[in-house]
């Protein structure tokens, strides 16, 4: 019985609990409708001219928001307060409203309402003549709208940066803007929106000497200001149309407008005369009670002039008074420094965001600008290189050979120099991702010095490998990027250095837990480097001076994607070098130990594609320009292959259907869909299809793209042609291997 009891009660604390989080929940919805309600009420107390109301509600939904925890609500009030204090003329208080709005809405990461937050501080900007800070807010607010796909918003920060414009005199981007305005303000319905930017065409059109057109836009302006109430577009578009007749010398309307503009520019006044902040009103109480106080003052000095005790004290409490009074007005200019101290510290701070999200864009659109360029540059390439090799191939007359190698040498050149600019390009961009794995050390720096071995005999060098005996072989590491770099600073002492010799050390430093600190050594006994020069090494574009440049060649890159790389790899890279004695380039990464394993070895497939029966074998060549389409088929009929070409996706896809093919070269970028898209398509029908992608998009940010789509392989444009057959040769191979199961 007591189990039963106890039971009972569990289950109504229980209860208790959801039912005071069920309340708890209901009153935060409750009190969030306070807060929604208290802004409506201010909206329309705004409109109506009733400021100090609106001010009033607004400062209670803060208050409500600040005791829920809603901080995008915080957000958006202090916005709102802060245009409220700007039409009151206050706009020191609306210059710190602002800035506690843009805090809380950078901590929440609200982009939506800071773009408001942007577009208002850029009015109060243009309001104090600061013109360049105004349209740097603007830009800040319109590119915020853009992001978050907030297009209606829009419309009002053109027609604010038109109104700076008209401000500096640059009346083509004041009308730029206003278009931009009138339109978007015509698609979302904004009258308020559209009645101003059309009265303010009509002064710019009048300033670029179009008078008729300037009448035509702001009497438009003046029906849409007369059909919805809008009152300051009203008093705005009667200035425009004076200032208008008066430049047509029709001083009778031009004078109508003048007194028409006069009067409601006199109810406006009156209105916001009427509903000063209690701020205002507190200073003219003050002001009264000053000079009653002072008219007593009077008043008792009068009455005991015959006591002296009694001037003593008078002039006493005068000296109090007085005293008392600069201290206060002491306190209040200090506490005024102190406001304008924080503003300044405020604005600068949101000067440096600014400059911050400047910098983020100019990045990224170097990032893409980059990529595009690089891709156009590849796509002729892969022709410039292809019909230098065919023509090399063919037979050439004996005078020709020497302009055609020259020809592919600079090909070349310019791909090697392509594929650096990509590569410092995602280096700057924290694109570069670590691949670490279980590799041999010692074979690895071998094989290197082995692969650039011939270019030191054509220098007549002599290359010395030293290992260290108390360094492990097995490490796991990202051994391409060790590989890179070793490639860069080993080419580099060969270029530099003629009849000597060049030395490559790998020693150990020190270990912990397994982590080996490893420093790798390049010396040479080359030309050598200036001690001035030494500073700027590792610069992109650098080199030793330009007679080096000549003499040597290079593209000034390769010490600049090194430092990128070691840092990557979380090392450090130091030079020792002295000029007509040598240089040493020393890096040291820290390099994980690791137990050596077996490795399976591969299938030895001998690079003869002659070998294998091509008789059923069909390919299909997917390119829409029309050189390599031809280039593409005649290295494939160089092979004995025969292929069919089409240049769209659209007809891949369709040809796949029809024709049992064995290989598709798929280009990347055509008409119509794209080579990711038709892949898609075909691999809806069919899984087994080998697809290479033929591309001259490298970038490491796009391989997901080609995996997802169903490709088997990438073959970069231009490429070399034996690794295009040995590609080509392993795919057929293994169908071959298959078929015969």
């Amino acid at each position: 019985m007591s189990q039963i009891k106890y039971f009972i009660l569990i289950l109504g604390f229980s209860c208790w609990l959801q039912l005071g989080a069920q309340n708890n929940a209901d009153d935060r919805d409750l009190l969030q409708m306070r807060i929604e309600n208290l802004i409506t009420h201010a909206s329309l107390n705004n409109s109506r001219g009733d400021y100090y109301s609106a001010k009033e509600n607004l400062t209670k939904a803060l208050e409500i928001a600040k005791t829920i925890g809603n901080k995008q609500s915080e957000g958006i009030i202090h916005t709102k307060i802060a245009k409220l204090q700007y039409t009151i003329q206050e706009p020191q208080e609306a210059m710190v409203s602002l800035l506690r709005a843009a805090e809380i809405q950078r901590e929440i990461e609200d982009y939506a309402n800071l773009a408001i937050t942007y577009n208002v501080w850029g009015v109060i900007s243009y309001s104090n003549k600061e013109y360049q800070t105004a349209l740097d807010y603007f830009h800040s607010a319109k590119t915020k709208f853009e992001e978050e796909d907030l297009e209606e918003y829009i419309p009002e920060v053109c027609l604010n940066e038109a109104k700076v414009y008209i401000k500096m005199e640059d009346y083509k981007q004041a009308k730029a803007q206003l278009e931009k305005a009138i339109v978007l303000a015509k698609k979302y319905n904004q009258s308020n929106i559209l009645s101003s930017a059309l009265i303010n065409s009509g002064k710019v059109l009048q300033k670029l000497g179009n008078s008729d057109l300037a009448l035509s836009a702001t009497n438009d302006g003046l029906k849409i200001a007369q059909q919805n109430k809008l009152i300051e577009s009203l008093n705005e578009s009667y200035l425009t149309l004076s200032d208008i007749y008066q430049s047509e010398n029709n001083y009778k309307l031009a004078n109508e407008f003048l007194v028409k503009h006069i009067k409601l520019s006199d109810s406006i006044l009156d209105i916001k005369r009427e509903n000063l902040s209690p701020e205002k009103r507190t200073q003219f109480i003050s002001e009264y009670k000053d000079a009653e106080n002072q008219q007593l003052k009077a008043q008792m000095e009068q009455k005991n002039a015959d006591s002296n005790l009694t001037k003593i004290t008078t002039i006493l409490s005068i000296a109090l008074i007085t005293i008392l009074s600069l201290l206060t007005l002491s306190l209040y200019k200090n506490n005024n420094i102190r406001l304008k101290t924080n503003n300044m510290l405020h604005k600068k701070n949101d000067e440096l965001v600014l400059a911050k999200e400047k910098a983020e864009l100019a990045s990224k659109t170097k990032a893409n600008f980059l990529s595009t360029v690089t891709h156009e540059l590849r796509t002729p390439l892969y022709a410039v290189t292809g019909l230098t090799n065919m023509l090399l191939e063919e037979h050439p007359k004996p005078e020709q050979i020497p302009h055609l190698k020259s020809l592919k040498f600079s090909g070349d050149y310019l791909l090697t120099f392509i594929n650096d600019i990509l590569q410092i390009n995602k280096i700057e961009a924290n694109k570069v991702d670590l691949d670490p794995e279980i590799f041999d050390l010692k074979k690895k720096v071998g094989n290197v010095i082995s692969a650039l071995n011939n270019s030191a005999v054509d220098n007549n060098i002599t290359m010395h490998f030293e290992y260290d005996k108390d360094l492990p072989r097995t490490f796991e590491a990202d051994q391409l990027k060790i590989s890179q770099i070793l490639i860069n600073l080993i080419g580099n002492a060969i270029k530099f250095t003629k009849d000597g010799d060049i030395w490559v050390r790998v020693t150990k430093i020190n270990e912990k837990d397994g982590v080996y600190g490893v420093r790798f050594e390049v010396e040479d006994n080359g030309i050598g480097i200036t001690k001035e020069k030494q500073e700027h090494m590792f610069e992109s574009f650098s080199q030793g001076s330009i007679q080096i440049n000549r003499k040597y060649g290079g593209t000034g890159l390769g010490l600049s994607i090194v430092k990128g790389l070691i840092e990557i790899l979380k090392g450090k890279i130091y030079l020792k070098s002295e000029l007509g004695k040598g240089s040493t380039f020393i890096f040291e990464v820290p390099m994980a130990y690791a137990e050596k394993l077996e490795t399976i070895a591969k299938p030895n497939y001998s690079n003869n594609i002659n070998q294998l029966d091509l008789s059923n074998v069909k390919i299909l060549v997917v390119e829409d320009n029309k050189i390599n389409q031809m280039i593409t088929k005649k290295i494939l009929n160089k092979m004995n292959l025969h292929c069919d070409v089409v240049d769209n996706g659209e007809d891949a896809v369709d040809r796949v259907k029809e024709v049992n093919y064995s290989v598709v070269l798929m280009d990347i970028h055509m008409p119509g869909i794209s080579g990711l898209e038709a892949t898609k398509i075909i691999r809806t029908f069919d899984k087994e299809l080998t697809i290479f992608a033929l591309t001259a998009v490298t970038l490491e940010d796009k391989m997901h793209e080609f995996d997802e789509a169903g490709f088997n392989d990438i073959i970069s444009k231009p490429f070399k042609q034996e690794d295009f057959e040995k590609k080509l040769f392993n795919a057929l191979s293994n169908q071959n291997q298959a078929s015969t199961i």
